[in-house]
């Protein structure tokens, strides 16, 4: 019988629900359950990857072998390793009836073999996403209570404004305390500026030069850059509020809550949910009439759509470059980020990774590194990639996890603790004993050597301490190798037989620290995680390109 094991981690931190402990306990439960068959266990891991949708490589493969008739039964820890979504879920559940396969679901005790498992199962996975909806409604109720407050949720505090904890008392008359923002006259001034100039200049680029030119700062002191002007112009904290900017911001998907007032708006979801973003009225007094905030925001729109266009002309788009945030400039080792040209004399149009300190026009002292086009860098480095010798590093990763694995005795961690516990017991009988002696000399006796014992116990467990957390450190060591092992893996898997961008980049990172362009040797140099600079193999040929080669000189 071959029984398919799914496990899936949203986010590598080697605690908790681990993908080897579903593993583990899944194997545990078939050995129980299918006692008298003789097993077979495919394994499909899926870590850094979300329940949300079924977007995830080795679940995709998994799919796939289900249609291909290889999967009798298909265990998983948990419900929710499966999917998160219940119409994901329904229509994965119709595929595994379809082929004849048992799904057994362990936490939850469900076991699709039988008609009343199938119910349950269906009826579970409403409940959660309910559940989920529930939680997901009284934290926006929340959150609107926290706005009207004019409760900062935290990070860094935008220009304009300082902090100030407020002490109130809950329903529960419990006292609690929250942080409210508080004006900085003199850096609400800089705001006025950023969006009068913006008005009157139109161009974020002139805006970030006058600001620098006329000796503003940041929040935190330094030069002002493109993207903070652009988060500040985008900001509806400094506007007051109208039935105008509810509007606008209802059309970008805003779940926008308050009366209008004239009061600015908090942001709450950013970046934990981005698809359901709240933002608020909140305590605090706007100072950007809605009329010039609406005005600039417009301006910020048509510019954004421009740039879309440009994108859809030219055939592809910044989603469809593999290697962003991943490519550093090897002249001045900042990252390339991605820029968008305009039609040449052929009439097509590409996009390139530019190196940032470039575009950065108000710098003096500016990068003179080349662009490169994305459409032939990508499989450049896609192939630097494949050419290296992958047994090669599948052993170094093997003899690291090896080596860490050999120097994380566990055996001297509960050694220590069996020592501890034997020690303190004698400690003990030697309390007792003095409490039973009435002769002076004998107590000194006693005294004596429970001190030294105490002493003896003390150092023991300074020891372990050092010891445990020592043994803390490599056990997350020995996962993130693990997890780099299955991710190498599933990259030689997976890469090339998916045309999903989104998942070609998540293999990427999996394994990419990062990817450097040497513009003098004209070679990209590719850095794995944990590993130092591999050699390629010999029998790698040298190629032709139209730019760059890989890790190879060009002979154009």
């Amino acid at each position: 019988m071959k029984i398919a094991i799914y496990s899936r981690k949203s986010v590598f931190t080697g605690k908790g629900e681990s993908v080897e402990n579903q593993i583990d306990l899944c194997k545990d439960h078939c050995e129980v359950y299918f006692k008298n068959e003789e097993l077979e266990y495919i394994i499909y891991e899926d870590e850094g990857f979300s329940g949300k949708n079924v977007n995830r490589p080795n679940f995709q493969r998994l799919l796939n072998d289900i249609k291909s008739n290889q999967i009798s039964v298909l265990i998983c820890y948990r419900l929710d390793r499966i999917s998160r979504n219940v119409a994901d879920f329904s229509s994965i559940l119709e595929l595994l009836q379809k082929y004849s396969v048992d799904f057994i679901s362990i936490k939850e005790r469900f076991d699709t073999s039988t008609p009343t498992g199938r119910a349950m199962i269906y009826i579970a996975s409403v409940f959660a996403q309910l559940e989920r909806e529930t939680i997901a409604e009284r934290v926006k109720d929340n959150m609107l209570q926290l706005a009207k407050l004019g409760k900062w949720s935290g990070g860094q505090l935008p220009l304009g404004y300082a902090s100030e904890k407020v002490n109130y008392m809950n329903e529960e008359m419990k006292e609690k305390s929250f942080v409210k923002l508080i004006p900085i006259d003199e850096e609400l001034e800089i705001i006025k500026f950023i969006y009068n100039n913006y008005l009157s200049k139109g161009s974020i680029l002139n805006v970030v030069k006058d600001l620098n030119n006329n000796g503003y700062k940041s929040k935190t002191g330094v030069n002002f850059e493109l993207t903070g002007v652009k988060r500040i112009l985008r900001s509806s904290l400094y506007v007051k509020s109208s039935e105008s900017t509810h509007e606008y911001l209802k059309s970008k998907n805003f779940n926008v809550y308050g009366k209008a007032n004239g009061n600015g708006y908090l942001t709450y979801n950013k970046k934990t949910d981005k698809d359901n973003i709240i933002v608020a009225i909140s305590g605090h007094s706007g100072i950007i009439p809605s009329i010039d905030w609406l005005r600039v925001q417009k301006k910020l729109d048509s510019n954004a759509e421009k740039s879309k266009q440009i994108s859809n002309r030219s055939g592809t788009g910044s989603n469809n470059a593999l290697f962003s945030g991943l490519l550093k400039c090897g002249k001045c080792g900042s990252n390339m980020v991605i820029k968008y040209n305009s039609k040449n004399k052929d009439g097509k149009s590409y996009i390139y990774y530019v190196c940032s300190n470039k575009e950065k026009q108000y710098l003096t002292n500016r990068c003179a590194a080349p662009n490169l086009r994305c459409d032939i860098v990508d499989p450049i480095i896609v192939e630097t990639i494949q050419t290296y010798n992958k047994n090669i590093i599948l052993k170094t990763y093997n003899d690291k996890l090896n080596d860490l694995l050999k120097n994380s005795d566990k055996q001297i961690v509960d050694n220590l603790k069996s020592q501890i516990i034997e020690k303190e017991k004698q400690v003990i009988n030697l309390v007792n004993e003095l409490s039973k002696t009435e002769m002076e000399d004998v107590k000194k006796i006693y005294r004596s050597q429970i001190a030294a014992m105490t002493t003896e116990v003390n150092k023991l467990k300074l020891i372990l301490s050092s010891s445990e957390e020592t043994h803390a450190h490599l056990k997350d060591s020995i996962l993130e190798i693990k997890h780099l092992i299955q991710s190498f893996i599933d990259f030689n898997k997976t890469f090339n037989t998916t045309d999903d961008i989104d998942i070609k980049r998540t293999l990427l990172r999996n394994i990419i620290e990062k990817v450097t362009c040497d513009f003098t040797n004209k070679i990209f140099d590719v850095k794995f995680f944990c590993l130092d600079n591999m050699q390629l193999d010999s029998s790698s040929e040298s190629m032709d390109c139209n730019l760059y080669t890989s890790q190879r000189r060009c002979n154009c």
